[in-house]
């Protein structure tokens, strides 16, 4: 597999049900990965969940060794502003998530922006607000969200069930994720799945 993430300056943390894994692709100039494809050096993650397999950061749950909620690996070497990054993930069955501006609770448990990732078809692309507002754009919207909290519609993007013809079932898939300033892009294979613009003060 490939040797990394890779990424312009963030903080970000990932979750996982059952099995997901992410690698990165080289060569894009200005990005720098922050995972190494060898061990979980840079990250603090529950290893009876957690692994490297293969050059991928590898989560899993089974029967056997269920979690109880979300547990996430996140990325321990920085805190920094606007980013951009770009990974490849697989996921086999339920759903899973890219965490990023978000606060951390202790334990693996953290709260904030979620790029989503699932096995289905409705939520990969998503951005959800875990530990917060919920929902802030399904697959295909673009949205503002106001002073109270609210998204609101400001474009379709695209047909969500449409959409999801560009996502590759348990097959990798390119996951770019852009924040700048408060507004948010998530793309899948290079296609714009939601667009988000947060003017929520707190």
């Amino acid at each position: 597999m490939n040797d990394g993430w890779q990424v312009g300056p963030m903080i970000m943390a990932w979750s996982m049900l059952f099995l997901c894994a992410v690698s990165g692709a080289v060569g894009d100039e200005g990005f720098k990965p922050i995972f190494n494809g060898q061990d979980l050096t840079g990250w603090s993650a529950n290893e009876q969940f957690w692994r490297v397999e293969d050059g991928a950061l590898t989560g899993q749950t089974t029967k056997e060794n269920p979690t109880k909620g979300n547990t996430f690996a996140i990325w321990t070497q920085g805190e920094v502003d606007d980013f951009e990054l770009k990974l490849k993930y697989r996921i086999e069955d339920f759903n899973s998530g890219i965490q990023y501006r978000s606060t951390d609770y202790g334990n693996h448990v953290v709260g904030g922006y979620q790029a989503d990732i699932e096995a289905g078809d409705v939520w990969s692309g998503a951005h959800y607000h875990e530990r917060g507002r919920g929902v802030l754009a399904r697959r295909g919207q673009k949205t503002e969200i106001g002073a109270d909290g609210k998204p609101k519609l400001i474009e379709q993007l695209g047909d969500g069930g449409q959409l999801q013809q560009h996502i590759k079932k348990n097959d990798w898939n390119d996951y770019h994720i852009i924040a700048r300033g408060n507004r948010f892009l998530h793309k899948i294979n290079g296609v714009v799945m939601s667009d988000v613009t947060d003017n929520d003060p707190k």
